[in-house]
């Protein structure tokens, strides 16, 4: 039998596995201050990051509630934020520079009616959610709408004067996990109690004076559509912290709408996002962000000049009407449905009828390559279809053309100096849109066919009943437009007060001269002088989203195949193709024609594809890829949104929409 002739060794050798091996970890705590040196720690890789702050905290020397403190990788630009996860998991190694510090720091925001918080943000969430916390401490519903951007950078004269500037502090107030805060008299309950809160909070919830010219023609304005295009390329990535963009405690930021789709604003509970929406449209019409005619600006001129009177007998009232609005509100909703029950037999079918437009008006095609300008036809509209034809007598038989106007764009385009009464159609096609314009003889005319072709272009027929009330709402508009060269003299004596350099763009400083503004928007003014605060705020919004270009952000790209840098206007529900050289629409495209959209991300280029075997790819020149993809993300999230659903937001489909290929 074989004998085993293996030595035997005296001693038991034991190796322990690589993750069991201690090592050194060095941590920067910032409590301790700038100077103080980093905490060495021995640790193992199979140490979970919760044990790792556990160490950390009991090595410090300071006592205080590590509550809010996180572990921060600078190398990664990533916080540790699981701290169930070993060291080994995140691929934390000796040579990781780490730093304990608090998740929430002090922020400098600007708000868009120009007031400066000082505020405590969330700097390890998204700024999606950091967005939601500062809109639920300032009472803004429907944070989604919103988003922070870096500001314009100032030169450096006007940041010694700034450097004066007043900033209202908030950081005292805690960030609440709830969505909607709790109100008090209109107010919510963080604000009450403390005078100079309050008054912080009248100051965001009240419109803001109008500015000094000084001010307004020192401010920056876009000269060119590509001016436009350079700030949207300053917005945060929602997906990523604000640590992860390099954003530091004190900095500051601007909070404004980044989305043009508002849903359900209800004045009693929207204040400070009303005002600030105001404020927002306000200084795009003064700065000249979006483009309006003379008429439209004096208009703005006298409802800004309107509010700004009333604003201050009314601020004291407006938190304190609240329940007076709701008793109002539940009586108005009793009587319009006791009315409905009171119909008779015989008017219940005279509703049942479908009812019809007909009359003669102009139509011009401007994309056709021709010289031809408007020319008559006798027209119809039944259900959600318009029709014309040669004349009246032929209107029995087929028309020349039957459009669908369900899903088209329609805008305004009314002088009232040159009894100018233009509805511009953007009817759906495969290869983008077709441009109508369709001009009525007067008033009246228009104010029904615009209100046929609105309600058409959601769908609904002549025989709904938001008909005539959409015709009142469009003659209303017509007489706030509507001005009087007899009641000149009579509206200057009414108030000498007005500072006309205050309210309209500094174009008009130049091509007018104040005794000549004055009259024309005092003539204006005694169109709108009747209306209660929150009217004429609503006004002024609804005026500035009939606008041609409302909604419009701009970015300048590079489509694929071709040579030149052209501009891609992004709205709620199209994305428009514009010519650099002349500024003329090229094409454009709605999202509800929109198969799938998605990013190369490594040669940075979207691409887009449309029923029809449409598509389409450019790459961003003004902006970083993923912001246009944040904002055709975003637009088809908020499309989703509905009455019938839970005022929760779904966040996991935000970031799915907006996120990119590291989102989740």
């Amino acid at each position: 039998m074989p004998h085993d002739i293996t030595p035997k060794c005296p001693f038991q050798l034991t190796f322990l596995p690589s993750s069991m091996a201690v090592w050194d970890l060095s941590i920067t705590v910032e409590d301790l201050g700038p100077d103080a040196s980093p905490v060495s720690l021995s640790v193992t890789s199979e140490l979970h990051v919760g044990g790792v702050i556990l160490k950390l905290v009991e090595k410090t020397p300071i006592q205080r509630d590590w509550s809010d403190h996180a572990l921060w990788w600078e190398q990664k630009q990533c916080w540790l934020l699981r701290t169930s996860w070993t060291l080994e998991k995140y691929g934390i190694h000796a040579d990781a520079r780490l730093l304990f510090m608090p998740q929430h720091k002090p922020l400098r925001l600007g708000l868009p009616n120009g007031v400066t918080l000082r505020l405590t943000a969330c700097f390890s969430n998204p700024v999606f959610q950091t967005v939601m916390g500062i809109c639920t401490l300032l009472n803004i519903r429907h944070p989604e709408e919103l988003s922070l951007l870096r500001p314009v950078e100032e030169k450096k004269k006007k940041k010694e004067k700034n450097s004066t500037e007043e900033i209202f502090d908030l950081t005292a107030v805690p960030l609440s996990s709830a969505s909607l805060p709790s109100l008090y008299n209109g107010m919510p309950a963080h604000f009450v109690g403390s005078p100079q809160l309050e008054a912080i909070y009248k100051m965001l919830s009240v419109p803001q004076p109008p500015p000094a010219p000084e001010l307004l023609s020192k401010q920056y304005r876009p000269a060119s559509v590509v001016d436009k295009a350079h700030i949207n390329g300053r917005w945060l990535d929602s997906s990523r912290c604000l640590m992860q963009q390099g954003i530091q405690e004190n900095d500051r930021l601007w909070l404004r709408f980044k989305y043009f789709a508002f849903y359900d604003i209800e004045p009693k509970y929207d204040l400070v996002r009303l005002t600030q929406l105001y404020e927002q449209a306000r200084w795009a019409i003064l700065l000249e962000d979006i483009d309006c005619t003379e008429e439209e600006m004096m208009l703005f001129g006298a409802l800004q000049y309107h509010v700004s009177k009333v604003s201050q007998s009314e601020a004291q009232t407006m938190n304190s009407a609240a329940a007076m609005d709701d008793l109002e509100s539940a009586l108005q909703s009793l009587e319009v449905k006791m009315e409905g029950e009171s119909n008779s037999a015989s008017e219940m079918l005279d509703n049942m009828t479908a009812p019809e437009l007909h009359d003669y008006l102009k139509i011009f095609r401007p994309k056709r390559l021709t010289l031809k300008g408007y020319k008559q036809h006798w027209f119809k509209f039944q259900d959600t279809f318009i029709s014309y034809f040669k004349n009246k007598e032929e209107s029995i038989g087929e028309p020349i053309q039957q459009i669908n106007l369900k899903g088209c764009e329609v805008a305004p385009d009314v002088n009232m100096a040159a009894q100018k009464f233009l509805i511009r159609l953007l009817i759906p096609a495969p290869e983008g849109m077709n441009e109508v314009y369709l001009r009525c003889e007067n008033e009246e005319q228009y104010a029904r066919w615009m209100a046929a072709c609105r309600l058409a272009s959601k769908g609904k027929s002549l025989a709904d009943s938001s008909f005539q009330s959409e015709i009142r709402s469009i003659r209303s508009f017509l007489a706030m437009q509507n001005t009087s060269s007899s009641s000149h003299g009579n509206a200057a004596a009414a108030d000498e007060s007005i500072n006309t350099l205050s309210l309209v763009s500094p174009r008009y400083h130049k091509k007018y001269k104040t005794k000549q503004l004055t009259p024309r928007i005092l003539d204006a003014y005694q169109n709108v002088a009747q209306l209660s605060l929150v009217d004429a705020v609503s006004r002024f919004l609804q005026i500035w989203q009939a606008l041609p270009d409302f909604g419009l952000s701009y970015v300048v790209v590079r489509f694929k195949g071709s040579r030149k840098d052209e501009v891609l206007g992004i709205a709620p529900n199209r994305l428009i193709r514009i010519d650099l050289g002349v500024g003329d629409v090229v094409k454009t495209w709605r999202y509800n024609n929109m198969k799938q959209w998605n990013v190369n991300w490594d040669i940075r280029q979207v691409a887009i594809e449309f029923e029809g075997n449409i598509n389409i790819a450019f790459s961003c020149v003004t902006a970083d890829c993923k912001i246009v993809h944040e904002f055709i993300g975003g637009y088809i999230f908020l499309s989703t949104r509905s009455r019938d659903k839970s005022d929760k937001l779904n966040e996991e489909l935000f970031y799915k929409l907006t996120g990119g290929h590291d989102a989740l």
